[in-house]
């Protein structure tokens, strides 16, 4: 049973501490739309998305002045487009149509964002990914609100560098074909490991094959409930603060769950899962770094960072999964650069570099996100960091993602903004020394041997 006491707490975290559902996202299969016929395709996805998610705005809207609480976004994520356009789309122009197909019905039913343009290559490309990657630099140029995700790697099959080095290449062209909003398409790309068929949040999600028809699933989040709970407890031990992230994890998953239940009863579609995940926004208290420092590091980067963001993370889901049956996603940590401004304070004292982050996506979810790079950075650089933060995800056997930025005509001391809940973000230095030699090599890194498990 819920007490006055508990709702008056709910109450303050909303009003003084930036609690908010960051999103609601309607996962929308497309595998009944597939047709070798590409205006048929485009027309049969159209309708579909539109007839199963033209109540999600307003039913979103409906449970948050009922409530009482913020829900950000709206959100739709699709079956992979390469799975569904493969039979129809023969150029990378092909593909393009889809992707202006979603952003029309996506503005049409009014949500943020749509994702699932999307392709799974972590073992191999079909000529369907290949057309859809090659299509991503035009058709995020050409779109508002369409997202591309591209899953490299995984713990099971290893990382498939040909689709990485491809990438580094796909990232600077998207940078270009965009760089008169500041690179702005690449903020709507990432990169992934172990991608998750649940994720409610962009620009990674997609609807997973092993999804039913149509789901929804919730992301939470509350840095600034976490910070000022923390505020509370200074300078007791580990054990008192590690209760107390637990604690204040239970009650903002609550608060999701309550959400998931009335958007899953009122649209009649199954509910899915609650991320967990601690997803930053560049107001001001609500900030995964400012926890950090709470916890006791000057600036996010100092020594004790990565051990410091362990425990938060590994506390966050304890507590979560207490408070719902049906965890999933990413469920983590976001450590964003634009959209955190403790993460902008950071770099910008001197205190926190891209291999630091680099560590630091060790022990959190879900990766390099939101770093705004040199726009004269090498594709084949680019590439480096991706296996890097592959790796990472594929021997620890997580989810790890790149969301670089290179942004076209600035470098290191300048600023990017990209406004909204991207927020802004200092152009960080890239190291210079070259990887050509090994992303050039092409071919498959193997699965690590502990992948072996059947």
């Amino acid at each position: 049973m819920i007490n006055v006491k508990e709702v008056v707490e709910t109450n303050e975290m909303i009003e003084k501490e930036n609690l908010d559902v960051r999103t609601i996202t309607l996962g929308i299969s497309l595998l009944d739309c597939i047709s070798s016929d590409l205006d048929q395709l485009c027309k049969n996805i159209y309708d579909k998305i539109y007839d199963t998610a033209k109540d999600l705005v307003s039913t979103g809207n409906q449970i948050s002045r009922e409530f009482g609480i913020p829900i950000v976004n709206k959100r739709i994520s699709v079956t992979p487009i390469a799975l569904v356009g493969g039979a129809a789309c023969k150029s990378p122009s092909d593909f393009v149509q889809i992707a202006r197909t979603l952003d029309s019905v996506a503005k049409k039913v009014g949500v943020n964002f749509i994702g699932g343009y999307s392709a799974l290559v972590s073992k191999g490309m079909t000529e369907a990914d290949r057309l859809l990657i090659e299509s991503i630099p035009e058709a995020l140029a050409t779109t508002d609100v369409v997202c591309s995700s591209i899953n490299v790697g995984s713990t099971k099959t290893g990382i498939n560098m040909d689709a990485v080095r491809l990438m580094g290449t796909i990232v600077k062209k998207t940078a270009e074909a965009t760089k008169e909003n500041d690179s702005l398409g690449c903020a709507k790309l990432v990169i992934f490991c172990n991608a998750p068929d649940d994720n409610p949040f962009m620009a990674g999600a997609f609807h997973g094959v092993t999804e039913s028809d149509k789901i929804i699933n919730v992301g939470v989040s509350g840095p600034g409930v976490v910070k000022t709970a923390l505020e509370s407890v200074r300078g007791e031990n580990f054990e008192v603060l590690c209760e107390t992230i637990k604690k204040t994890a239970f009650k903002v998953t609550r608060v999701g769950q309550l959400v998931a239940q009335e958007a899953s009863k009122r649209l009649g579609v199954p509910f899915g899962i609650i991320d967990l995940s601690l997803a930053p926004t560049p107001a001001i208290g609500d900030s995964v770094a400012d926890i950090l420092h709470e916890i006791g590091v000057e600036h996010a980067g100092a020594p004790g960072t990565t051990a410091a963001l362990a425990l938060l993370n590994d506390q966050v889901k304890k507590g979560g999964v207490m408070a719902s049956s049906y965890v999933g996603g990413l469920s983590g940590a976001f450590i964003p650069v634009s959209e955190d401004q403790g993460m902008i304070n950071a770099v910008n004292a001197g205190c926190l570099t891209l291999e630091k982050l680099e560590a630091m996506t060790c022990v959190c979810s879900v990766g390099l996100d939101m770093i705004a790079v040199p726009g004269d950075t090498k594709d084949t650089t680019i590439a480096g960091i991706i296996a890097d933060e592959m790796a990472i995800g594929m021997i620890n056997q997580k989810t790890t993602a790149v969301r670089l930025i290179p942004v076209i005509g600035k470098g290191v001391g300048e600023t990017v903004e990209f406004g909204g809940l991207l927020g802004y973000a200092p152009i960080m230095p890239v190291n210079q020394f070259s990887c050509d030699n090994f992303v050039n090599r092409g071919g498959r890194i193997p699965a690590p041997v502990h992948s072996f498990k059947n």
